[in-house]
């Protein structure tokens, strides 16, 4: 059992202390800059945090946090905080799990080894960190991987690439817009504008917005999307297909201008539909019944538009740049660290279903007691409350002191996140995911 920090607990969390955080900030050999702030009463546990993406062209600056709130509260309690910038932008990852370790490194340098060192991160860097998890498991006490691509590198494009083929297939037929093989962001963005069109186009239509909700739900895109919009009630299939039209522009975006991104990181495209049954991903979706229902008002054929998906010429893949994916960054299901990872349902950037995939993999790894998950019932991506990202560091530092894991379920976080964050509404819940569409890891 790892030994007790020297440190008064209150409920799991440290009592505040009283001193000035000092706040450093370099560049690491490979160009990345770093950003560590440290109590003069350090509790002698680091956190290293990874952000998220951050496309080309859009300013790299290191994070050590993923809130103001958060930063503030744990400096407060005396933990250390640090993080990268990562060297490079984009699909970066293999730059940002060396870069991260060198900050640890970096920290240790200049003010000694820590008791614990805990990995956490938000969106790409929730999937950084369950990457540190396995790769690097042994550095750290324990992970949060919060709102992370938990499906890996090779599901997340083939699963981005599933409804920009429907798009194409069934809103803009005969066109000849490339989807994959990007050679420049010119050429994706006419791509992205082309689709884009032809989703606003098909809104005007029963039959459009019934293979809108179509495509959505191959990425399994959820009805409530924006947290600050009310949840639509079950039945109100109208606003669920609005709200997946909304996010499904912002999907043609990210899988064809961050593709060209990945595909330029890759060497070529990693991603492939060859042999994909759409009529079972349909089957297997968490938005089944509104798709049915839309088809069903609209008039049109379900069965004869999954006919059309079936029949049209397929894309495949260049196997140097799967390889390369399944480096940067494809997941084994054996994390060597204790993991906790929280996700909210209404996430349409990475469909809360990513998770399950992360569960099956470490399932058949024969891990399943280093990881646990937990929901929040929220629409948006990363949306979390301070309070509910605090319950969850929370939860892993008990397992890292302590060697147990406490209460993860939905009412001991929800207290716990009401505890540090009294002023905000928290909504962990009993959640379990539907199937990821297009499954890819690792795990033996």
């Amino acid at each position: 059992m790892k030994t007790l920090l020297a440190v008064t607990l209150v409920a799991g969390l440290l009592t505040p202390t009283a001193a000035e955080p000092s706040h450093v900030e370099g560049q690491l050999p490979s160009g990345a800059a770093y950003v560590m702030d440290v109590p003069a009463d350090w509790n002698h546990t680091v956190l290293l945090y990874s952000h998220g993406y951050a496309p080309d062209g859009v300013p790299n600056v290191a994070q050590n946090a993923p809130s103001d709130a958060t930063r503030s509260t744990l400096l407060d309690h005396g933990y250390a905080l640090i993080g990268s910038s990562y060297a490079e932008t984009g699909w970066a990852l293999e730059k940002a799990l060396p870069d991260q370790m060198s900050t640890l490194d970096e920290f240790v340098r200049r003010f000694g080894s820590p008791r614990q060192a805990i990995a956490w991160g938000t969106s790409l860097g929730g999937m950084i960190t369950t990457g540190l998890a396995e790769r690097h498991g042994r550095r750290f006490a324990g992970a949060l991987a919060m709102c992370g691509l938990e499906q890996g590198g090779v599901a997340n494009w083939n699963n981005t690439l599933d409804p920009v083929f429907a798009v194409r297939t069934l809103l803009a037929p005969g066109s000849t817009a490339p989807l994959v093989d990007l050679p420049d962001q010119a050429t994706a963005l006419g791509s992205v504008g082309e689709l884009s069109a032809a989703l606003t186009a098909a809104q005007a239509t029963p039959q459009g917005r019934a293979r809108t909700a179509l495509a959505a739900a191959l990425h399994n895109i959820p009805a409530w999307t924006d947290p600050s919009l009310p949840e639509p009630a079950p039945d109100d299939y109208d606003t669920a297909q609005r709200n997946q039209y909304q996010s499904l522009i912002g999907t043609v975006y990210v899988g064809l201008s961050w593709r060209q991104e990945a595909e330029t990181w890759a060497g070529g495209n990693p991603s492939w539909n060859t042999g994909v049954d759409y009529t079972g991903m349909l089957a297997r979706s968490s938005v089944r019944t509104e798709v049915e229902v839309l088809y069903a008002r609209a008039g049109l054929s379900l069965a004869a538009d999954l006919a059309t998906l079936a029949h049209a010429p397929r894309l495949s893949a260049d196997p140097a740049a799967v390889g390369y994916v399944v480096q940067n960054l494809t997941f084994t299901g054996r994390p060597e660290t204790p993991l906790l990872t929280i996700h909210t349902t209404g996430d349409a950037l990475v469909p809360v279903q990513a998770e399950h995939a992360y569960a099956d993999a470490v399932h058949r790894s024969g891990r399943d007691p280093l990881l646990r998950q937990a929901f929040v019932r929220r629409g948006g991506h990363c949306s979390f409350t301070a309070g509910e990202m605090l319950a969850a560091l929370e939860a892993v530092q008990h397992r890292a002191n302590t060697g147990f894991w406490p209460d993860t379920g939905p009412n001991a976080l929800n207290a716990a996140a009401r505890r540090l964050d009294p002023d905000a509404t928290h909504a962990y819940l009993a959640y379990r995911p539907a199937p990821y569409p297009r499954p890819f890891d690792l795990a033996r």
